[in-house]
């Protein structure tokens, strides 16, 4: 594929750049545009280091920036470096997140807040801090990552739907307050992509809630371990996501909102403009084993 030039020389920082879509998303850019330049962003530098290598074959200059995004001034501060570096940037792609798995009852409220620092404050910080270098350029992209958990409530899967949620609502916020700074704001809606993502939400439920086989909710569980293997069958690669992605970058107008997922659209117009709410709640039930779990006595 020969080099495009609708991004040459702006500056791009992707948080989350050490794996999945964020990893993809750096190489596809390297490889497409020539002098395209990154900061990759996340917290494993040696991750961070070999994607920054792949990127560097395609002569695409690279900024590795190793931060925890659960901390304020960690992020506060790869803003400054990454200004400090380039002296602009052009887009900013909040793509780090997780997901915290597990019934709400039993999610400890330290982990609750992680997850939130991670896939709502962080965003929220990042794009505080790097506003008014946007302005003072005479523009710029916000590209926010969410999902169709941001859209659609999936129960075992309340924090990480909540922090998605909330993240949908600033990117809506910041598109009407930063349009008359010519700053643009979308929010991509990725459905199941196969990654480690599954992976790393099991082996926190294991840290966080390590009692789970002893609660009334062990049956879900099981299906929480299990579920990789359903939703990889309708999966994007992180590949095929971050080509979607990078077509989004490159809109002079990009739209304020994109699904990234096969039937993505139905499934959201269906779930919350066709079905009734015991319909839904049936489906989603079943889907995730909650109507495995037994009553109790009082």
């Amino acid at each position: 594929m020969s080099k495009q030039k609708s991004l040459n020389t702006q500056v791009v920082l992707i948080t989350g750049a050490s794996r999945g879509i964020g990893a993809a998303l750096a190489e596809v850019l390297a490889s497409n545009y020539s002098e395209v330049r990154l900061v990759l962003a996340s917290r494993d530098q040696s991750l961070l280091e070999a994607v920054a290598t792949k990127c560097r074959e395609h002569d695409a200059e690279v900024l590795v920036i190793p931060t925890d995004l659960s901390q304020v001034q960690q992020v506060q501060l790869l803003a400054q470096q990454a200004i400090e570096h380039y002296g602009q940037i052009d887009i900013l792609i909040n793509n780090a997140g997780y997901g915290q798995m597990g019934p709400v009852e039993l999610i400890p409220p330290a982990a609750a807040k992680e997850q939130f620092a991670v896939n709502f404050h962080a965003p929220l910080i990042l794009s505080q801090a790097l506003i008014p270098i946007m302005r003072s350029q005479g523009g710029g992209k916000i590209i926010n990552v969410s999902s169709l958990g941001g859209r659609v409530p999936f129960p075992t899967a309340g924090m990480y739907s909540c922090s998605k949620f909330a993240l949908e609502a600033l990117s809506d916020v910041m598109r009407m307050e930063l349009k008359t700074f010519n700053i643009q704001v979308s929010v991509v809606e990725p459905g199941p992509v196969v990654t480690d993502f599954f992976r790393v939400a099991w082996q926190k439920v294991q840290e966080t809630i390590p009692n789970y086989p002893e609660t009334p909710y062990a049956p879900v569980f099981k299906n929480i371990e299990a579920i990789d293997q359903q939703l990889d069958l309708l999966g994007w690669s992180s590949e095929k996501t971050a080509r979607a992605i990078t077509k989004i970058i490159a809109k002079p107008r990009p739209k304020p909102r994109y699904v990234l997922a096969t039937g993505g659209k139905t499934m959201i117009f269906i779930m919350n403009n066709i079905l009734p709410t015991w319909a839904r709640d049936e489906f989603w039930k079943r889907f995730y084993g909650i109507h495995k779990i037994k009553k109790t006595s009082e």
